[in-house]
């Protein structure tokens, strides 16, 4: 997988701006490539506003046309019917409720999608993304699957990443002008990529989330105050954390786990002390018990010399 690429052609959108559809843009610049965006919900409508602002023509569609007139305010062209949305240029953005909308709205503009790329930005399955990546493929629309890491103020921000996947060659043809947006990472030409990563990194965010609430609430007890926890532990995170999972990679990869740094026997010890702590304090423990379980299980199972990859296994089934 390629990295992120860190090239703003068109120079990232201010992400105060683009969040306000409302704001006024400069005039379009006709030698920027022109985009237009179907769907004006929160992040559409952010979308939108960040091709305005780095001077794309960009044309809007929603279905509840009041949505379009803070951009069309602002310069955008705003129209009437997903035909003439679809026909306006060779960039379609798409941000609808879900896959089975995005169709409906597409419905019956299949001869004019020839020659053109649908990037779709809706929230799905990979399932239904390869699903739709073969339906553009029949009507000659080269099919971009997209998600958004970052919610709608951080469009066009530092912190911004899009993950794509799909056609070969359409995202290096509007990298200029979807850099915008945020840094890209480029999956590859399976469709469902995207969505699967997607999925996968929220559940990595909901899991490190919870870990640090379950932290903020044990030092919390003690009357340690969250902001001055939380320093310490992103510092952790980043560093010792980050480096068991760059070194576990490769163990789950080839699914041999040698326990050089840290057996389960003793990562087991330390999650009774954590357990301890949390029944002592009167915190919830229903994380941890959860995670002394899992490497339970894998000990009794004959792996308690492996290191804590070896639960990959048990994950996996």
């Amino acid at each position: 997988m390629p990295p992120l690429n860190p090239a703003r052609a068109a120079g990232p959108a201010d992400p105060a701006r683009a969040a306000d559809p409302a704001r006024a843009a400069g005039p379009a610049d006709p030698a920027r490539e022109p985009v237009t965006v179907l769907g004006l919900g929160a992040m559409g409508s952010v979308l939108a506003a960040a091709f305005l602002a780095a001077g794309h023509p960009t044309t809007v569609w929603n279905r509840s046309a009041a949505k379009a007139e803070p951009l069309a305010a602002r310069g955008a062209v705003r129209v009437a019917t997903p035909a003439e949305a679809v026909a306006a240029g060779p960039l379609i953005v798409a941000c609808v409720l879900d896959y089975d909308a995005l169709r409906a709205v597409l419905a019956g503009t299949e001869a004019l999608l020839p020659g053109r790329t649908l990037v779709n930005l809706t929230s799905g399955s990979p399932e239904q993304a390869r699903e739709l990546a073969g339906w553009a493929a029949e009507h000659g629309l080269a099919y971009l699957d997209g998600a958004i890491m970052i919610t709608p103020p951080g469009i066009g921000g530092p912190d911004a990443t899009l993950l794509y996947s799909g056609a070969p060659g359409a995202l290096a043809r509007h990298r200029d002008t979807l850099a915008v947006l945020g840094d890209q990472v480029d999956l590859g030409p399976d469709a469902g990529l995207a969505g699967l990563y997607d999925t996968a990194l929220l559940g990595l965010m909901w899991s490190s989330l919870s870990g640090w609430l379950q932290g903020v609430a044990l030092v919390g007890a003690d009357g340690v105050r969250a902001a001055d926890f939380t320093p310490v532990a992103t510092r952790w995170l980043a560093g010792a954390v980050a480096g068991f999972i760059g070194r576990y990679a490769a163990q789950a990869d080839a699914g041999a786990y040698p326990g050089d740094d840290a057996s389960l026997t003793v990562h087991l010890a330390a999650m009774e002390h954590l357990l301890h702590a949390a029944r002592a304090r009167g915190v919830d423990t229903a994380l941890p018990e959860l995670l002394a379980r899992q490497t339970e299980q894998a000990i009794e199972a004959g792996h308690g010399a492996d290191s804590y990859a070896r639960l990959i296994e048990g994950i996996r089934k």
